[in-house]
């Protein structure tokens, strides 16, 4: 596979959360990057294209917007 990425990424166990419009969504960090991440969930469905995702070990916030989404994942890139 060819890489694409700008800036590697480092594998991640990490718990999550994506937030939006007063909602929220629980999430796994699977990798993660100064420019992005790669986000496992129960479901892609009614996740928006922009979010902020909250890192809860690290208790910080990033604005993202999603650059791919499969079945139980969601890349995004931090704005």
């Amino acid at each position: 596979m060819d890489e694409r990425r700008n800036n590697s990424r480092h594998r991640v166990l990490k718990a999550g959360t994506i937030g939006f419009g007063g909602g929220a969504i629980d999430c796994t960090i699977r990798n993660f990057s100064d420019t992005g991440a790669a986000l496992e969930v129960t479901s892609p469905v009614g996740i928006p294209d922009h979010f902020t995702l909250v890192v809860s070990a690290d208790r910080k916030h990033r604005a993202c917007h999603v650059v791919w989404r499969k079945e139980r994942r969601i890349g995004v890139k931090f704005e």
